[in-house]
């Protein structure tokens, strides 16, 4: 493949990766293009899945076929040619993988930086010998505290979740992780034995024997005389603590109901040997500039600059100078916090200040995730890389995207070409070219509207990036809500939140603003969720609350709801058995339509023949799948359509039963706009359907599997499966940061499904940055003033207009404009 270095573009011809049509395009190197349109209309498809797999396949060409298959490949593109691609790095929108040891400090590698340290400059107890690099990690069996292996918590009972109601006997079942039946009998007459009152209100124990019942570790025997009507012999009864119990039964329990039993008393709590840092005491005896690892691991980045600013300035003599006593002013310190703090530096001006380097990757953003790899790519001083970077501003406030921007420009400036998917206007207008995929979505999409200087993009008449990116779209003017009530909560404490008092109105649409970091999804996602779900009786789903418990002194306005609803962007599924069809229940109404046919009745099949999980129905080569896994010797291995059903999942004998010359295969096979016609006649499937449409999502096919959904496309899934019940009441809505990685035309159709919510009297409490959002809201409640520390106050509340005119608040700086310009 020839290439002319005098020319500055790259050239794709013929690409047709996913619903590319035969794409050919040129963009320029060593600039920002910007690829735009709709959701779905084949941005990603171009960028990623064509642009950044083919500079892979090329780069891995160059590695040993036996090293390759260790690697993880995108997958050849579909596409005939490209010329003048350099090497291309992906920094891409993803959350946190499951792992619980993968932090702030692992992701950005500055806490190998901070073991070094540590070991060779940290400050020793008298006579402690100097230990390795390593003893400071939690991630090795060197480091690692024994009590909770590095992990910094354990699982352990607590009083409040093993008695539940402190006004009960022990007699009534106070000790609720007791078991029942004749063992818990048993353990109430051993309890009588040993001189405590089985029939005193729990809280009127001695604490002294409430704590020794819990948690002790003794087991004493107790002569048990014989009852009538209960047992004729006297025997010995074995005492059992109630965390003794629990303990016993997650051990060596093999009966699953025992242990989910048991797991109700249970609760992660922070290691009491290490204090959660999942260091042992040897590492945690080392300071520097009077801190332990743990504590400079919990300050925020910008706690963190400043303690080690002053050794980084040092100069070299002084350094010199030192006494090897003074280790934390040797020329090893010196050089080792330069470092961290230039590293630390491009993170404060990404404006992620507020987090820390023990912080969990799982607790991060997509956004904050993402600008965490882009600070460690500035770092790394390349030269000449293509960066294809996933909507670097989706889930930012627009005061972070402004230093993000500003980070971008400077790897541009480095001599490096950035090609971003980007949905936000403004980043859009500061691009040097722009490329417009559309101008619909799925098989209404693909093709290149537009590819040159963003200016020109405004003659595109079928674009609907242009129509917005030039103020030609349609705004909705709506007047704000009257509130039907509120909810009010007061002393709320956690994470930054710090006694914290808000009130939410009822019935209308409230967006919860403020900068990253500032506490948005704190008081929504989890204090909101929590006190409305305690009130509801509902098991919490946050795993995150088990460990830090939400506090909230007083609350009103609770009883006022009847469901809780709370909309994420979490998959709708782990596996590709998990579809759109299935999880919106469309696909039980399909499977009765074909059930019911002449042909599938006098072969007596059910509704069950036409699922694919079903072994009676599905192809047995792939077990319903539709593919199979290929094997190569030293490659990597790879997936091709079953050969025996074709990709379809299903036998034969299924696929001869057909509905208007279609088989439920077909069906799985198309997209929500073609079969909300075909189904048509069917109200149960039509209804489902429609709203799909509604919320946007017109161009999935209804197979389509669950793995393949990106986070905004499985919470529109979410909403329209929600919106599609009839259901009577006052519900809480919940969502968090729902037009993040949304075109603002599909922002539109999103909002007002939204605001079909609040009109049939429920009440939508939303996270939100996207600025045209927070202007259709009828009240805003906004956090800040500024991240982690600096957040965690409301700083202003009420209508969008009444909060623009907050001057401390840094929504009202970009909210005024935008009010202005509707």
């Amino acid at each position: 493949m020839k290439s002319d270095t005098s020319d500055s573009f790259v050239h794709v011809r013929g690409a047709s990766e996913h619903n590319l049509r035969n794409v050919d395009v040129s963009v320029p190197r060593d600039a920002l293009v910007a690829f735009t349109g709709v959701s779905g209309s084949g941005k990603s498809s171009l960028a990623f899945g064509t642009l950044y797999a083919e500079a892979q396949r090329r780069y891995f060409e160059s590695v040993a076929p036996y090293a390759r298959r260790l690697l993880q490949q995108a997958g050849v593109p579909h596409v005939q040619e490209i010329t003048g691609l350099p090497l291309a790095v992906a920094l891409q929108q993803r959350r946190g993988t499951p792992g619980s040891r993968s932090t702030v400090g692992t992701l950005t590698t500055l806490s190998n930086l901070l073991r070094m340290l540590y070991s060779r400059a940290g400050t020793y107890p008298p006579g402690a010998p100097r230990l390795p690099a390593e003893a400071f990690s939690p991630n090795t069996a060197t480091g690692a505290c024994p009590r909770c292996h590095g992990l910094g918590s354990v699982h352990d009972v607590a009083e409040d979740l093993l008695v539940p109601d402190p006004s009960l006997t022990i007699r009534e079942g106070a000790i609720a992780a007791w078991p029942g039946a004749w063992q818990g009998a048993n353990l109430r007459s051993v309890v009588s034995g040993l001189g405590i009152d089985i029939d005193k209100p729990w809280r009127r124990l001695r604490k002294k024997d409430r704590d020794w019942l819990l948690y002790t570790d003794e087991q004493p025997s107790v002569l048990i005389e014989p009852e009538p009507g209960r047992v004729d012999y006297g025997y010995q009864g074995k005492f059992w603590s109630a965390r003794e119990h629990v303990m016993h039964v997650l051990a060596d329990s093999r009966s699953e109901r025992s242990r989910e039993r048991a797991l109700r008393f249970v609760r992660s709590v922070r290691c009491p040997e290490c204090d959660g840092s999942g260091l042992r005491p040897e590492a945690l005896a080392v300071t520097f500039a009077g801190h332990t690892l743990a504590e400079l691991n919990a300050l925020p980045l910008t706690g963190v600059v400043a303690l080690l600013r002053p050794v980084a300035r040092l100069r070299k003599a002084e350094a010199a100078t030192e006494t090897a006593r003074s280790g934390e002013r040797t020329e090893v310190a010196v050089r080792i916090c330069a470092d961290v703090v230039a590293r630390l530096e491009v993170l404060l001006d990404l404006g992620l200040g507020y987090l820390g380097l023990g912080r969990r990757s799982t607790t991060l953003s997509p956004g904050e995730a993402q600008r965490l790899r882009i600070a460690t790519q500035l770092r790394s001083g390349l030269f000449g890389v293509v960066y294809v970077l996933d909507e670097p501003s989706a889930g930012l406030h627009p005061a972070d995207a402004e230093p993000l921007l500003d980070v971008l420009d400077r790897l541009k400036a480095a001599g490096n070409s950035l090609f971003v998917v980007e949905h936000d206007m403004d980043v859009v207008r500061r691009a040097d070219w722009v490329v417009d995929i559309g101008p619909g979505a799925g098989e209404g999409g693909g093709r290149v509207l537009y590819s040159g200087p963003v200016p020109g993009l405004e003659a595109v008449e079928e674009s609907a990036t242009a129509r917005h990116l030039f103020g030609r779209a349609e705004r909705t003017d709506r007047s704000p809500r009257t509130p039907g009530g509120w909810l009010r909560l007061a002393g709320v404490s956690r994470h930054n939140l710090r006694d914290v008092s808000v009130e939410v109105p009822l019935c209308v649409l409230t967006a919860v603003t403020g900068v990253s970091g500032s506490g948005k999804s704190t008081l929504v996602t989890q204090v909101l969720a929590e006190v409305v779900r305690g009130h509801l009786g509902v098991t919490p789903e946050d795993p995150e609350v088990t460990e830090v418990e939400v506090e909230v002194r007083e609350a009103s306005g609770v009883e006022s709801f009847d469901r809780l609803v709370r909309v994420d962007q979490r998959p709708i599924g782990r596996t590709p058995r998990s579809n759109l069809a299935t999880y919106t229940g469309m696909f039980d109404a399909v499977r009765r339509l074909y059930a019911a046919t002449d042909e599938a009745r006098a072969r007596g099949y059910t509704a069950g023949r036409f699922s694919f999980n079903v072994a009676e129905g599905r192809c047995e080569t792939c077990r319903g799948e539709g593919f199979v896994a290929v094997e190569l010797l030293f490659l990597p291995g790879t997936y091709a359509p079953c050969p025996d059903c074709g990709g379809s999942r299903y036998n034969g004998e299924t696929l001869e039963v057909t509905y208007r010359g279609r088989t439920v295969a077909d069906v799985l096979a198309m997209p929500v706009d073609e079969a909300a016609g075909f189904l048509a006649d069917v109200p149960a499937a039509h209804r489902s359907l429609e709203t799909l449409r509604e919320v946007g999502l017109g161009y999935l096919r209804l197979g389509q599997p669950a793995t393949e959904l990106s986070g905004g496309e499985a919470q529109r899934i979410k909403l329209a499966t929600e919106l599609q019940r009839a259901r009577r009441g006052h519900a809480l809505y919940l969502l968090d940061e729902p037009t993040s990685g949304l075109h603002p035309e599909d922002v539109a159709l999103l909002l007002e499904q939204l605001h079909r919510l609040v009109d049939a009297g429920n009440t939508v409490v939303l996270v939100e940055h996207d600025l045209d959002t927070i202007a259709t809201a009828d009240w805003v409640i906004d956090l800040g003033p500024g991240g982690g520390d600096a957040g965690g106050r409301v700083v202003a509340t009420g209508t969008p207009a009444k909060v623009a005119g907050v001057k401390r608040s840094a929504t009202a700086r970009y909210l005024a404009p935008r009010l202005r310009g509707r």
